[in-house]
């Protein structure tokens, strides 16, 4: 079921749903979409079999939200105000009744979320490690070559796998710039702010954000759960949906 709600500047987002109960919204990666990350792997109806309503929201550039090309639109610490207008949209502003978490992108965001204030009962940060949180740079560059550059990469490439990926979800590459150049770094010393049990869990050959367990280990209530792949093919695997699951439980023990 795909819903929209309204931005803090007016722009029109989607999101997705599965599921009922308790609700956890999840956050999809730079470059792909809810039914990318979520749906099409089963993790969002693994997790919705424990009990919960899934959420899920195309963040601006993506999927079925809005993709304007004005670089205005991206301003400041765009993502995470998105997040949290659909937070409000949900009713659950100031509630813990909620949980949060999302992968690469979605878990940076998650993590800007929660140092502004979102107070869900536990969060999760997947495919992601301290440097993708306190350095976005790092993989923007990447990014950048893929979204600007003219030359064909060589197959299998790094640059040629994102390349497809994006050809494949049909991509706005002048959206996703703008979305690049909005990242923002959360600095090392706001992470002593979530307090929230917190799920970092990542492919055991993933360290394209860096460490996952230093990430893991500068958060109050941070634990590791490794599942198997690379950035790129963990979020394919049906063990993290099953990790995500383990780690939120049966809600009706809450």
């Amino acid at each position: 079921m795909v819903s929209y709600f309204e931005a803090y500047d007016g722009e029109r987002l989607a999101f997705h749903e599965v599921g009922a109960g308790r609700t956890l919204v999840l956050i999809h990666g730079f470059f792909s979409t809810a039914r990318v990350n979520w749906i099409a792997y089963g993790h969002a109806q693994t997790i919705a079999d424990r009990g919960y309503r899934v959420v899920m929201p195309d963040l601006r550039g993506h999927g079925d939200s809005a993709k304007p090309h004005d670089p205005q639109r991206y301003q400041g610490d765009v993502l995470a105000d998105d997040g949290l207008a659909l937070v409000h949209h949900l009713g659950l502003t100031g509630s813990t009744d909620y949980d949060l978490g999302g992968y690469s992108l979605g878990a940076r965001t998650t993590a800007r979320m929660l140092v502004r204030g979102a107070t869900p009962g536990r969060a999760v940060l997947g495919g992601m490690g301290l440097e993708g949180i306190t350095r976005t740079g790092g993989r923007g560059e990447h990014f950048r070559e893929v979204l600007t550059s003219t030359e064909e990469f060589p197959r299998y490439s790094p640059q040629w796998k994102s390349r497809s990926f994006l050809r494949k979800v049909g991509g706005d590459p002048v959206a996703l710039l703008q979305v690049l150049e909005s990242f923002q770094d959360t600095p090392g010393g706001d992470l002593s702010s979530i307090v929230q049990p917190t799920l970092v869990v990542c492919g055991e050959q993933d360290l394209d954000n860096g460490s996952p367990q230093e990430l893991a280990d500068a958060l109050p209530n941070g634990q590791l759960e490794v599942v198997p792949g690379d950035h790129m093919s963990a979020v394919a695997d049906k063990a993290l949906g099953r990790a995500i699951a383990d780690f939120l439980g049966d809600p009706d023990d809450l």
